[in-house]
């Protein structure tokens, strides 16, 4: 009697143990990411989803690409880079320090005019030609991908020597948006990711800076050297090329 108990025990773990293996519990690992800033809406959301989907779970830090390209070159422990450029993966690869043909663009980025004062910014960006206002925040366009752009479409519009006073420099495109959202600055450029979720624009006013007056943001997902032979990272970029994963980047604004 006592011998049927243990093996009905046995066969009782052993069927639990399936289970976990068949839901990848037992396999389930972290993986440490580095996120551009711009992308912290849509990469909250894809790792609460990865997580539930594949139980690995996403350690992230969020900043600048130029930061983390600096802190990669020092080994910083990051395993997959999810930039807010193909500069810095192209670089990494160079480098030696991104696995190559891993590489592949996840979306597309938008610049936007921005304003938590409804009417300030008409549909057309010439409050910058007017500039009634005394703060337009960017995003640090030494380091932030985002920062550069806005600098660009200013040259374009032909008022950035005669704006620059008035900038207000954001660590990061993150820190941009606080400037504009706590009134700090009255306008600033951020990304469309950060006001926009679907279908819906934050409170204020807007102009969508158009494509051609900055560079194309084509934001590109890498595996980094140490996340090679970690299934969690492997699994993470397999995760961002998802339908899933997909909706939730168009949802933000992005294109794909």
């Amino acid at each position: 009697m006592l011998k049927e108990l243990e093996n009905r025990a046995l066969r009782g773990l052993m069927l639990a143990y399936l289970a976990l293996v068949a839901t990848g519990a037992v396999c389930a690992g972290e993986v440490n990411l580095a996120v551009a800033a711009n992308f912290t809406g849509p990469m909250q959301k894809i790792a609460a989803d990865f997580e539930r989907a594949t139980g690995h779970k996403a350690l992230i830090a969020y900043g600048t690409v130029g930061k983390f390209y600096a802190q990669i070159k020092s080994e910083a422990p990051f395993e997959v880079l999810v930039s807010a450029d193909e500069e810095t993966p192209t670089r990494l690869e160079k480098d030696g320090l991104a696995v190559p043909q891993t590489r592949f663009t996840y979306a597309v980025g938008k610049l936007v005019l921005w304003s938590a004062k409804p009417g300030l910014v008409d549909d057309g960006g010439q409050v910058l030609k007017r500039a009634d206002f005394v703060h337009l925040a960017i995003a640090n366009p030494k380091v932030a991908v985002y920062g550069a752009a806005a600098v660009e479409a200013m040259k374009s519009l032909g008022v950035a020597a005669a704006l620059e006073p008035r900038w207000v420099l954001g660590e990061n495109i993150t820190q941009a948006y606080q400037f504009v959202a706590t009134g700090n600055a009255e306008l600033g450029f951020v990304a469309l990711s950060q006001i926009y979720k679907n279908g819906q624009f934050a409170a204020g006013s807007h102009w969508l800076v158009p494509p051609a007056l900055y560079p194309t943001i084509r934001q590109d997902a890498v595996l980094l050297t140490r996340g090679q032979g970690n299934p969690a990272a492997s699994a993470l970029l397999t995760y961002l090329k998802s339908d899933a994963a997909r909706k939730v980047i168009r949802d933000h604004g992005y294109e794909l």
